[in-house]
């Protein structure tokens, strides 16, 4: 067996690998940039090498410098993780010229299947079934809009080196195209180093659906059943779960096979991905093969008990696959949530900063549950523009899918994150949507259900409930605490009172608080009563409460006049007071918000890629503004309204705060 595997890879993925090279006694590497100097995979690793400067293109994906590492620590083997160069076939030809080995497939099939545009010629040639759209290299804007008219709207326009949803947009005219072929190209060229583009006809409300394969040199290949990857943001996947809650035996059974045909059409050897689309009669279409471990391999090793990292290890030390296709089979249900550092609330846009706080719930593992955080930060580390914005991935298990869900619910509740903005909201409001339970997704889920972007989760009258009698408890028991506060001008203790009003959610509940030396009971105006318990204390930043018998996690946070609290999705100020403080607040006047409307301000941390106007310029609707790229995606910011342009304020090049004025109109 290998004696040193040096990771070529950053963050989560670098850490993953890691494990399991320990856990079989093999010794690791680590590289980094600038930016990662104090990263969590440069302190896992037994060594680590420097590479280069912040950009991927001087360090992470320089073949050079990262060829020039392994062989400077003495590395017999290469893994690349996923991204970077984990699909560069040049890359694995210098390993194998300097006598590395590279843990994945054979540059011949890298080549074949990560350019998207041949492995769909090879994919039909093997009997798969495949998407129709223009095979060719697309070399200009207006040559894209002729394609893409001739295919019919709507269109994917596509890296052909692409993957993880960079260098890929929908087209659903003409404009769409002209403007997407633009940015694809140029996102592809960023992250790939390869600005080549292809597009394909976009097929409405599919489900994405992939299967997992593992060949050897022996001419054996399997596949690990499928994995459901259909809620995506911008082509990117945010929820998996395995198996799928949509495919029947047969149907796996047949994407399976055909699967298992394309790896050994192009003699694959490692573990690899073949992704499908699925329409809502059960057709499956080949969308392209990932010629790499996937970001969501976690979930198919909780169903199968299968360590795909060993298994690339040991297939990458020429063992033969002591696997069997009847070997494998489906052991309850797996879900994994991506958290990314961005904000939900400004349309998912790119979040960078120091990481204040960062408590991911344990990870645990027993008969009926287990939770598992693949994660690449640590508490006090900086998130960077430079890379992907996953920061972890929040994996739990249980026997079935309804079990499995309620355990990642707790899970994210339980997740502390503080500092950046992330989606940890928006993934506890997926996972109580009602179509999301019903197992009712396609690729489309977030543009359907939130069409007008993410502005937090509305609680059910009883959730509201059980938090307004949670925080009247916790609210007495801080109370108490101040009364007992030395130096206090009086000479005997205060007495708490018992009667409450807590406002949350533009919802008011007046009660009565009952408190004995186990909990309190909250007695609600009307009749209705809750019993709450917990061990909450004042400063406490995780709530674990008992409302009724069942369990309410919150974050919690200390505001003036009660708490910020976050459960279930929600953010909420919880304001509790006495009925002598509820009467003189209906008197405070409310701060006017300053007006905006006349600026553009960066969303989010960036650098300014081009200018789109002039000053004095009359612009439309919709017109583009300029261009904003963060975290290896390039964003475009339109005009709201007609306006005229009155100053611009910075030009490309420049590197923006977040809100930073970029114009102003008159």
């Amino acid at each position: 067996m290998f004696n040193k595997i040096l990771i070529a890879n950053r963050g989560e993925i670098a850490c993953r690998v890691i494990k399991t090279a320990n856990k079989m006694g093999i010794k690791t590497v680590a590289v980094f940039s600038d930016a990662d100097r104090h990263a969590l995979h440069v302190k896992m690793a037994d060594e680590a090498i420097h590479i280069g400067k912040p950009p991927a293109s001087q360090s992470y994906i320089d073949i050079e410098k990262v060829v020039s590492a392994a062989k400077l620590s003495g590395a017999d083997a290469v893994h690349p993780g996923y991204g970077f160069l984990s699909e560069n076939s040049k890359f694995a030809k210098a390993l194998s010229k300097a006598k590395i080995a590279f843990i994945g497939p054979p540059p011949d099939a890298i080549e074949s299947m990560g350019d998207k545009i041949t492995s769909k010629k090879i994919a039909q040639d093997a009997g798969v079934s495949t998407v129709p759209g223009y095979m060719g290299l697309i070399n200009s804007a207006e040559e894209a809009v002729k394609i893409s008219r001739k295919i019919g709207y709507p269109v994917m326009i596509k890296a052909s080196a692409g993957g993880g949803g960079k260098g890929m947009r929908v087209a659903w005219n003409d404009q769409d195209a002209k403007e997407g072929f633009q940015s694809s190209k140029n996102e592809a060229a960023s992250s790939f180093g390869d600005d080549r583009i292809f597009i394909e006809k976009f097929v409405t409300q599919p489900r994405h659906i992939e299967i997992q394969v593992l060949a050897d040199s022996h001419g054996n290949c399997i596949y690990l059943n499928e994995r459901e990857c259909s809620i995506q943001r911008r082509n990117q996947k945010v929820v998996e779960e395995a198996p799928s809650p949509f495919l029947d035996k047969a149907t796996r059974q047949r994407m399976g096979k055909q699967a298992c045909d394309l790896a050994k059409a192009v003699g694959y050897e490692s573990a690899g991905t073949v992704e499908f689309i699925v329409d809502v009669e059960k057709n499956f279409y080949f969308l392209e093969m990932n010629t790499r471990l996937q970001v969501e391999h976690p979930v198919t090793e909780l169903i199968t008990g299968v360590d795909l990292v060993e298994q690339m290890i040991k297939v990458a030390f020429k063992e033969k696959l002591k696997l069997l296709q009847s070997d494998i089979s489906i052991n309850g249900w797996a879900i994994e949530n991506r958290l990314y550092a961005e904000d939900p609330y400004r349309n998912f846009l790119p979040s960078i900063g120091r990481l204040t706080r960062y408590r991911p719930p344990d990870e645990f593992e027993s008969s009926k549950h287990i939770i598992r955080n693949d994660t690449g930060v640590f508490e006090g580390g900086e998130i960077s523009m430079y890379y992907d914005p996953m920061i972890a991935k929040l994996c739990t298990w249980a026997p079935t899918r309804p079990e499995a869900i309620a355990c990642m619910r707790e899970a994210l509740d339980s997740f502390e994150v503080e500092g950046i903005g992330h989606n940890l909201p928006f993934l506890s409001a997926v996972m109580d949507h009602p179509r999301f339970i019903m197992g009712d997704i396609t690729t489309a889920f977030i543009e359907e259900e939130y069409p007008d972007g993410f502005t937090g989760v509305e609680l059910p009258e009883d959730e509201l409930l059980r938090v307004a009698a949670s925080c009247a408890a916790m609210n007495r028991v801080a109370e108490i605490r101040r009364t007992k506060i030395s130096g206090r001008m009086d000479n005997h203790e205060r007495r708490v009172g018992d009667k409450w009003i807590v406002t949350l959610q533009d919802k008011k509940y007046e009660l009565n608080i009952i408190a004995d030396q186990l909990g309190s009971t909250v007695k609600f105006e009307g009749g209705s009563k809750i019993r709450v318990e917990g061990n909450w204390v004042p400063g406490d930043q995780l709530a674990n409460m008992l409302v009724d018998d069942t369990k309410l996690t919150m974050k919690v946070g200390k505001i003036t006049g009660g708490f910020r609290i976050r459960t279930r999705g929600a953010d909420m100020m919880v304001i509790v007071r006495s009925q002598l403080q509820s009467e003189l607040a209906r008197h405070m006047i409310e701060k006017d918000l300053p007006d905006t409307s006349r600026i553009l301000m960066c969303p989010m941390p960036g650098l300014i890629v081009s200018i789109e106007v002039e000053v004095g310029e009359e612009v439309q609707e919709g017109q583009a503004l300029c261009k904003v790229e963060a975290m290896k995606m390039e964003n475009i910011l339109r005009a709201e309204r007609p306006t005229r342009i009155k100053r611009i304020n910075v030009k490309a090049g420049d590197s923006l705060a977040v809100d930073e004025t970029i114009m102003e109109f008159e």
